[in-house]
């Protein structure tokens, strides 16, 4: 059976459905300018990490709702014999931290076993990463350009080349870099878990994310020993 592709906008736009809503009651209810709506509906624009966060407490929301199914569709679901999804870059659901550029892949799936993502990494360091993350599940990271430097809990840092890969325990602390040399990375990563909320979980990852390059970014221009300019 075909099935759209998933972008923000059709993901806004099947929310606004569910809803009864038109985009003036949305735009009303989200702090969105009609036009801006709009054009999010029609893929010509798309919404950073902190705008979709705020969209949704407007909406009064978990951001996992923005991607989910009504209660209806959710109780009536049969059980799934044969489906499928395409999707790419250009038509996936982005989410921009400081360090990171998250591309959700087929997003229009539920409950998916796996989470596939493209993501562009650009810290270079732990210290800009941060503290190692930690989540339920496995995942897979194959490089696609760039080098990658894999750093986890239990084991020494390896550097990875384009066309290398990695499998972990997701529940070991880990971190994944751009290598010495390396502006930006790019690579495929699928997260699977028995965890059901396992997107909610990414998604508090990259909230995380947000925030620690926010404090960091206050920190840098933050006047120190007297001075009123930047460090």
């Amino acid at each position: 059976m075909p099935t759209s592709t998933a972008t923000l906008g059709t993901l806004l736009k099947g929310l606004r459905a569910r809803e009864g809503w038109t985009l003036k009651e949305m735009s009303a209810k989200s702090g969105i300018p009609v036009s801006t709506l709009s054009k999010i509906e029609h893929d010509r624009l798309t919404l950073t990490y902190d705008k979709l966060q705020a969209l949704a407490q407007r909406l009064g929301m978990r951001m996992t709702d923005l991607f989910a199914e009504s209660q209806e569709e959710t109780s009536s679901v049969q059980p799934v014999t044969a489906r499928r999804s395409l999707g790419d870059v250009a038509h996936a659901v982005r989410v921009e931290t400081p360090n990171y550029d998250y591309y959700y892949l087929c997003t229009e799936l539920r409950r998916k076993r796996m989470i596939p993502v493209i993501t562009k990494i650009r810290a270079r360091s732990a210290e800009q990463f941060g503290e190692q993350v930690r989540h339920s599940g496995e995942e897979f990271l194959y490089v696609l350009s760039g080098r990658v430097e894999v750093q986890t809990e239990f084991y020494d840092s390896v550097i990875l080349e384009p066309g290398q890969a990695i499998y972990i325990d997701s529940s070991m602390g880990h971190a994944y870099l751009a290598a010495t040399g390396c502006e930006e990375a790019e690579v495929l990563a699928v997260m699977s878990s028995a965890e059901e909320e396992l997107m909610e979980s990414l998604l508090h990852l990259h909230h995380g994310q947000q925030e620690g390059g926010s404090e960091k970014r206050s920190r840098s221009t933050a006047p120190t020993n007297g001075s009123s300019g930047p460090r």
